[in-house]
């Protein structure tokens, strides 16, 4: 029996041992790879796969991803919808991946899945560093640059975020952080510990291997990167307490939250979130997906993806911890919040719903039937003529906006119903507005066409019409995603994300006149850009 070292070697990210063997040359395993073949499947799949399909592989917003239910479809199957991607919200990989990495990948999800080890607080507590003591932070900004519009950037497979001055469109620097960033977080206060800090001076990421980092953008740009642990081999999203004492972060693999000081990043307290679904089955990889810190209350919210559960985490007291678990549906994935942030709106994306919690009573509102895989990404909120105060969603399965009434207080008969619908050209990932702008855009990320992926479609706000389709490039392996605001709501800068040839820094952001939507100027260097964070904007909550 050999047994396979569960590492990521260009992630420097290791598993240790499997807990249980895998057989390479059994007579019952076809089809089989050899141990270099698998653990290079095993990398890619990590990559570009686990997301969706979770680390083993039984599905969630992607299907499942078994030996029974891959062994139906087949090798030659299996590469075909590897190479050119389903309109049903799975991406084509034909222009990232060689025909026989294609054929690896398709061979590698008809084996069983190997079953990483746990992380407990020790190890944590090991792999937690401080690279500049909070005694040791200035008490004023070490440079001229407007901080409060600077553009934090994720730099996706260079394990890196840029930050960009908004003002200048200049890179000012590129800070070191996990693998594949999936969110960033802002200090939404005024912390009591250094008086003299301004909102949205912190700022901690979240990457895919788990580790998490604090940025302090009054430091010099050399010095921005200011401490880090890993809190889990697989991550997803990461939050800062209101009073500023704690930051959470959410574990995809082991499943689990970790509470950490926000000071000095050394982990806390870890809780498991394994147990039973809203279905009444036990779910062992019952994943951590978004975590919001309540606006309105000394509590975190935390979406159990599996389980289906909003969990309600007061942090007042760690060591007596409430949590109000609410039941709502499978299978919870990202969320924003209304205008008044009392409540939180979050997709159920492979159940087509949108659930609704109100963080004040800590209790599920509504769940809202939707197309297919809602994913509002950052999310996006803005007025209606007839429904007044709304909420709007792309959807991963199809192309549809779909926007919902979110004002109970005012507009009673129209919260939580349809608004209306919008049809796009293709399935879409991110929708952002601002108060400033009378559009909404929304990218088609997931749709396999290039010419749809690398397009976004402008709305009126008014109309409830597309007004604008812009091809924000044409070059191949590139898609164009993820748009944000400046501070003003003058400018909106769009993504091109450089799937292919992804370890060289030529992606760039794309800058629109937010009223006209004539291109201003392209920021180029950066090395897979995705998702990018305006601090102002962030911080204050606008969409």
């Amino acid at each position: 029996m050999t047994k396979i070292n569960f590492k990521f070697p260009a992630l420097g990210v290791a598993f240790g041992l499997l807990t249980a063997g895998f057989s390479m040359n059994a007579a019952a395993a076809e089809p089989s790879l050899s141990e270099a073949d698998f653990d290079k499947a095993k990398s890619m799949y990590f990559q570009r796969c686990a997301g969706c399909h979770g680390v083993l592989r039984k599905g969630a917003t992607g299907k499942s991803l078994l030996p029974q239910d891959t062994a139906k479809l087949g090798q030659a199957r299996l590469e075909k919808i590897l190479t050119f991607g389903t309109e049903g919200g799975m991406n084509n990989f034909n222009d990232i991946f060689t025909k026989e990495e294609i054929s690896l990948l398709a061979t590698y999800i008809q084996l069983e899945p190997p079953v990483p080890p746990e992380m407990p607080l020790s190890l944590m507590k090991e792999r937690h560093k401080v690279y500049i003591e909070p005694k040791d932070y200035p008490t004023k900004p070490m440079h001229n640059l407007n901080w409060e519009n600077f553009f934090i950037v994720i730099e996706r497979d260079a394990g890196k975020v840029a930050i960009i001055d908004g003002d200048t469109h200049k890179i000012v620097t590129h800070v070191n952080t996990g693998y594949a960033v999936h969110v960033l977080k802002g200090t939404e206060h005024h912390s009591t510990q250094h008086p003299k800090d301004a909102l949205g001076r912190f700022w901690y990421t979240q990457g895919r291997d788990g580790k998490m980092t604090k940025i302090d953008l009054w430091q010099s740009p050399d010095k921005m990167l200011v401490a880090e642990t890993q809190m889990a081999y697989d991550a997803r999203d990461v939050a800062v307490s209101g009073d500023g004492k704690y930051v959470i972060g959410g574990g995809y693999w082991p499943p689990h939250f970790v509470i950490l000081d926000a000071e000095t990043m050394e982990p806390l307290k870890v809780v498991s979130t394994r147990g039973v679904n809203v279905d009444g089955d036990f779910v062992n990889e019952a994943r951590v997906a978004a975590i919001y810190t309540t606006p309105n209350a000394p509590t975190f919210l935390v979406a159990v993806k599996e389980l289906g559960q909003m969990w309600q985490v007061d942090y007042s007291d760690l060591n007596n911890l409430r949590i109000d678990t609410m039941d709502t549906a499978k299978f919870l994935h990202d969320g924003f919040f209304d205008r008044t942030g009392r409540y939180f709106q979050i997709a159920a994306n492979a159940s087509n719903k949108m659930v609704m919690i109100d963080t004040e009573k800590r209790k599920l509102e509504k769940i809202i039937d939707t197309a297919s895989k809602p994913h509002p990404g950052p999310g996006a909120n803005w007025l209606d003529a007839k429904c007044g105060p709304v909420g709007g969603t792309t959807h991963l399965g199809e192309g549809k906006v779909t926007v919902w009434g979110n004002d109970p207080a005012d507009h009673p008969d129209q919260a939580w119903k349809i608004c209306y619908e919008v049809e796009t050209d293709g399935a879409g990932a991110f929708i952002r507005t601002h108060p400033k702008s009378k559009y909404v855009w929304a990218d088609q990320l997931k749709h396999p066409e290039p010419e749809v992926q690398q397009s976004v479609q402008v709305i009126d706000k008014e109309t409830r019409e597309i007004v604008k389709t812009i091809r924000v490039t044409e070059e191949d392996g590139k898609a164009a995603l993820h748009m944000e605001f400046n501070a003003a709501g003058t400018e909106v800068w769009v993504s091109v994300w450089n799937r292919k040839e992804s370890s060289l820094p030529n992606g760039e952001i794309v800058v629109y006149d937010a009223n006209s939507l004539k291109e201003l100027y392209r920021i180029k260097g950066l090395t897979t850009p995705t998702g990018k964070f305006n601090v102002y904007n962030r911080v204050n909550h606008v969409s």
